[in-house]
């Protein structure tokens, strides 16, 4: 039997390892800012309809609920500001990794096509590409690559790990491009409720794609934005024949949302409150950790929006890394996003208040 396994690149966080031991010494304890997980309460309303539906014994489907479309169309019409949506354009995930690692397999890619993402990205765009025998491509500018063989282009908006945002010029840009050369458009936006110093905007909002969605397809999350990644709460949007044609295969393929993760979606999706909320709590940490690390010597780029500060003392990562190990605090080097990164850090503010004040008091 063949290892697949083999195909795939070593496991980044298994490197850190050491670092986090050096990190766990410090006397007052380790402040991991490497993993962008959240760590405030789920809000009650969400917990209390996952209880509601806790009494499901029979199979959810893999299409999801009436009630679960009607919140996802709902959503991204009013949220994202696409028009004319109807349940056809939407399906839920098992998780938006899950969707990512496994969407290349799913769409019939294979040895001989081209699978492109950002220089600096979420390793999972390489890993999805390296399971089916596509070939990855990484990219400053997608319209500058050459289009044979690329079947599918993942853009990542807000950036993880970057925070940079894309503008809705460039989306437009880079959507035409692709639609004239028949490239499938994957945008990630998982972090598109996280803007700070500039307002995301999805690829279906009537600016960027024309009003239509044929080869534009936008992938969301309710892991950042509502505390749910331990739900697997998330979905994907836009073009009804790709999702027509992945619908059938998860169907086949078992891909189905529990169904009291459902029903909380759909309360997660209703309510824009704890989102302002959990907003707010991120926007202190942020601050907070931003003026400490450029008191501190540190430079931060881009960081305009997501979980994330990328910063930099411009030496190797892996310095940096171990420097701030032996004051406690943990974070991901930057070359686990790419060669271009290896000279940063990705700062994860998604640690407690109490873990935020320790990391500013060591800093200072």
């Amino acid at each position: 039997m063949s290892a697949v396994s083999s195909r795939l690149p070593v496991f980044p966080w298994d490197r850190l390892e050491p670092y986090k031991k050096t990190a766990l010494a410090h006397p007052d304890g380790i402040v991991d800012l490497s993993v962008g997980t959240p760590v405030d309460p789920v809000p009650a309303l969400i917990q209390e309809a996952l209880v509601a539906a806790a009494d499901s014994p029979g199979y959810p489907t893999v299409w999801g609920t009436k009630e679960l479309r009607d919140a996802l169309t709902g959503w991204c019409e009013r949220r994202l500001g696409a028009v004319g949506f109807a349940h056809e354009n939407v399906l839920p995930v098992v998780g938006s990794k899950e969707l990512v690692a496994w969407l290349p397999t799913q769409l019939g890619l294979g040895a001989g096509d081209k699978v492109a993402y950002p220089r600096l990205a979420y390793p999972t765009y390489e890993v999805g590409a390296r399971l089916c025998g596509a070939e990855p491509v990484v990219y400053d500018d997608p319209t500058e690559l050459d289009p044979a063989g690329l079947k599918l282009l993942w853009l990542n908006s807000p950036s993880n790990p970057t925070g940079k945002v894309l503008g809705k010029d460039e989306l437009t840009r880079i959507v035409a491009w692709a639609r004239e050369h028949g490239i499938l458009v994957f945008s990630d936006e998982c972090y598109l409720e996280l803007g700070w110093e500039a307002d995301p905007v999805s690829v279906l909002h009537p600016d960027v794609c024309g009003g239509s969605y044929e080869g534009v397809v936008a992938v969301h999350s309710l892991s950042k934005r509502s505390n749910l990644a331990g739900y697997r709460a998330a979905f994907i949007a836009g073009d009804a024949a790709v999702l027509g044609e992945l619908l059938l295969i998860r169907k086949h393929g078992g891909m189905m949302t529990a169904a009291p993760v459902q029903a909380a979606t759909v309360a997660a999706l209703g309510d824009d409150a704890h989102v302002a909320e959990q907003r707010g709590r991120y926007t202190a940490r942020r601050a907070a950790l931003r003026a400490a690390l450029e008191a501190h010597g540190f430079r931060i780029e881009h960081s305009e929006a997501s979980l994330y500060l990328w910063a930099t003392r411009d030496e190797p990562c892996w310095d940096t890394v171990a420097y701030l190990a032996e004051k406690g605090v943990l974070v991901a080097p930057g070359d686990f996003y790419g060669e271009a990164g290896e000279r940063f850090v990705r700062v994860a503010f998604t640690a407690t208040d109490e873990r935020v004040e320790a990391a500013v008091k060591r800093l200072a």
